[in-house]
């Protein structure tokens, strides 16, 4: 069970224990009340109020005072005019009198003002027998209702507030972002919660910031395309316009429209294919890959081409090296690699490739002894359509940045340097397939 669960049942279980409590309350302040003026309510002394209430209503004091005397059992009820003073002469305290007088002002059970026939007023009560104290009355339906109805209603007001306060921004945050604005974010509004509201608030934010940055990368990729389709495209125009202008050119002209073709048609897979890594939409096989055999299988045909252009291809792989992933492209991460390592390095030098196993991953090198690149560019390497100042720009820039995002898919990581001297080193790590 979440947190939210465990919240709103403290919550109600509070609402339980303010209402005990409440109710508690009350009664202990009803039961110093009546501790405060302890006066008797019981029958007994109901009956000689009564009594002694209506012989003084119709005859008068002396009349009750005669009445009163020739009692066989007196009676415990006082009668005290408006200076505080008993009839009979008994004491009385101040505070009782007090008391007295408020009780029978509610029109409460305990206390009675009578008025004489000649008009004057007296209060008559019976006071509780010394040692004897009087129950707390038990509170009314009424009351009982009060207090549940008061605290279910604080209760429910404070939850509310509590789950559409969050709510309330989640919706500005969706309105937000289906408007497009897609920095939009939802945690510094909900701060410091720590519920499953504010989970879904952070799995908000991190889903605005994978769009956000999908949306950065199709409209970066979007120009990078735009700006390198201009160029095959205005030759192939200019092909066409030639061979309309020289119709005996027309077959060179075919050989250049189709080595243009073929060129378009490698270039847009290249971005098709850094477009599916880019947007996750291909998530790479997990199944255990020879990684040992496939670096040694890219190295053996790049050495056949490095030797064609006077060039050497050196190999040290380490033994039995297995990775989980997509063959397929794992293949084509450490190919781009390779190759890009082949076309940079110098005349009459050689492409250091070395694969071993550190702790948990499989470490691959792949050295060059080209002029390398500037410190300021090494960040842009593994850009689409990147090229490096002074380099052959008959490649697309595409290489690296597929081998980036594939290795990165993969759960691992890939990262350039370069060598003392001259050349470039790029670090491919990818961890290491383990039988479970």
């Amino acid at each position: 069970m979440g947190r939210l669960f465990w919240k709103i049942f403290i919550g109600f279980w509070l609402a339980l224990v303010v209402a005990g409590v409440g109710t508690g309350t009350i009664v202990w302040l009803k039961h110093e009340e009546i501790t405060a003026t302890p006066l008797a309510i019981g029958p007994r002394a109901g009956f000689g109020i009564e009594m002694a209430a209506t012989m003084l209503r119709e005859d008068g004091v002396d009349a009750l005072r005669g009445w009163m005397t020739h009692r066989r059992r007196p009676m415990q009820v006082f009668v005290v005019d408006d200076d505080g003073r008993d009839v009979f002469g008994r004491p009385v305290t101040e505070s009782l009198v007090s008391g007295a007088r408020r009780v029978a002002e509610r029109g409460e059970p305990g206390a009675r003002v009578v008025t004489t026939p000649e008009g004057e007023r007296y209060l008559l009560f019976a006071p509780l027998p010394a040692g004897m104290h009087r129950p707390p009355p038990p509170l009314s339906f009424w009351q009982l209702i009060a207090i549940g109805v008061a605290t279910s209603l604080a209760f429910s007001a404070l939850l509310a507030w509590y789950l559409a306060r969050p709510i309330r921004s989640l919706r500005w945050a969706f309105d937000s972002a289906a408007a497009g604005r897609l920095e939009t974010r939802v945690s510094p509004r909900i701060g410091s919660r720590r519920d499953e509201i504010a989970d879904l608030g952070r799995d908000f934010d991190r889903m605005a910031q994978h769009l956000q940055s999908l949306v950065a990368v199709q409209r970066r990729l979007l120009h990078d395309v735009s700006h390198e389709l201009r160029s095959p495209l205005a030759r192939l125009q200019a092909a066409v316009g030639l061979a309309r202008q020289d119709p005996a050119k027309i077959e060179t002209t075919l050989e250049r429209i189709e080595r243009e073709t073929n060129r378009l048609d490698a270039m847009v897979g290249e971005i098709l294919t850094l477009a599916r890594l880019e947007s996750r939409t291909s998530v790479p096989a997990k199944e255990p890959v020879d990684f040992a055999h496939l670096v040694a299988s890219i190295a053996e045909d790049a050495r056949f081409e490095a030797e064609a252009s006077g060039r050497r291809v050196c190999v040290q792989i380490a033994d039995d090296v297995r990775v989980a992933g997509d063959p397929a492209l794992l293949h084509r991460a450490v190919e781009n690699v390779v190759r890009n390592a082949v076309k940079f390095t110098a005349s009459g030098t050689s492409v250091d490739i070395a694969l071993a196993t550190s702790g948990e991953r499989a470490i691959l090198t792949v050295n060059d002894h080209g002029p390398g690149i500037t410190q300021a560019e090494l960040p842009k390497v593994f850009e689409p359509f990147y090229r490096a100042a002074g380099t052959d720009a008959s490649g697309f820039g595409l290489g690296l940045a597929i081998a980036q995002r594939a290795v990165e898919a993969h759960g691992g990581t890939i990262r350039a340097s370069n060598l003392p001297g001259a050349g470039l080193s790029v670090e491919l790590a990818l961890p290491s397939f383990t039988q479970r």
